[in-house]
């Protein structure tokens, strides 16, 4: 399998007081995500890249699809499902914008997104032009 670089653009958080942070997302990126006719929506995690699940899911590496059974409270119903769940998610190009949820007693809404960048050339060009953001606490 082809191993992904991403880039992690900005990620938005939505507490239960309803506070957002955006962060790095410069004019041609948000030029590329307004334009939905470059996006695909998907309805499975399978749909998505190992990597880009990975940057959402909880600790055990799970991630419900939209609709699926998961703890959504901390009344652990079932140990076996997952903490977050997909809303939805869509493809576009090289961007993957995934909106979950993180179930427990500070339910908790995210949306992810990621750019795959072509090679170690885009990758350096990013570096460069502050398009990568090291500062977000991806723990949530």
């Amino acid at each position: 399998m082809k191993h992904l670089s991403l880039c992690l653009l900005f990620t938005v958080v939505i507490q239960g007081f309803c506070c957002a942070d955006v962060t790095k997302l410069s004019t041609e990126d948000r030029k590329i995500l307004q334009d939905s006719s470059r996006f695909h929506e998907v309805h499975s995690t399978k749909d998505l890249p190992p990597a880009v699940v990975a940057l959402c899911a909880n600790d055990k590496r799970r991630l419900a699809d939209p609709g699926q059974n998961w703890n959504a409270t901390d009344a652990i119903t079932d140990p076996t499902l997952p903490w977050k769940r997909v809303i939805w998610a869509a493809v576009g190009s090289d961007y993957y914008v995934v909106h979950y949820e993180r179930g427990g007693i500070d339910h908790s809404f995210h949306i992810l997104v990621a750019h795959q960048l072509k090679d170690y050339t885009a990758f350096l060009d990013a570096l460069r032009s502050g398009k990568l953001d090291d500062r977000l606490d991806y723990a949530h």
